[in-house]
């Protein structure tokens, strides 16, 4: 993997850009029922570590973020009990919007299609037994 410093100046530029969307799309997550959080977050690590190393120690030390993106460094999957919170909580919230929704159904199908999405790509995500 290149440095930061041996990452072309335009591109450093594109992966930062490409890490804030995706840690603002995360924070996004945390209240949108069926957008995934951790996915971005760890996008987002992944895009700082090559185009700011402060943004990416800043991630890492992160009160709320940081353990997420610190277990996975050091382990490249989650938990079994990180993935049944994630797609728990995201079938709480799914439920709640869609109970709200129920007699606007282009917009339940959005958030079911998003719930579906989030759901495939927690599942998708490598799992390792609880330690």
């Amino acid at each position: 993997m290149a440095s930061p410093e041996e990452t072309p100046r335009a591109l450093r530029w594109l992966l930062w850009l490409a890490g804030s969307v995706s840690l603002g799309l995360g924070l996004v997550g945390v209240v949108v029922p069926g957008l995934p959080t951790t996915p971005f977050v760890l996008l987002a690590a992944a895009c700082y570590a090559k185009a700011s190393p402060r943004l990416h120690r800043w991630l890492r030390e992160h009160r709320f973020f940081g353990p997420m993106v610190r277990d996975w460094e050091a382990h490249r999957s989650l938990s079994r009990r990180t993935k049944r919170i994630a797609q728990g909580s995201m079938l709480v919230m799914v439920s709640v919007s869609a109970w709200g929704l129920r007699e606007r159904p282009v917009l339940l199908a959005v958030v079911l299609l998003g719930a579906a999405i989030g759901a495939w790509v927690v599942a998708r995500i490598p799992t390792r037994p609880d330690a």
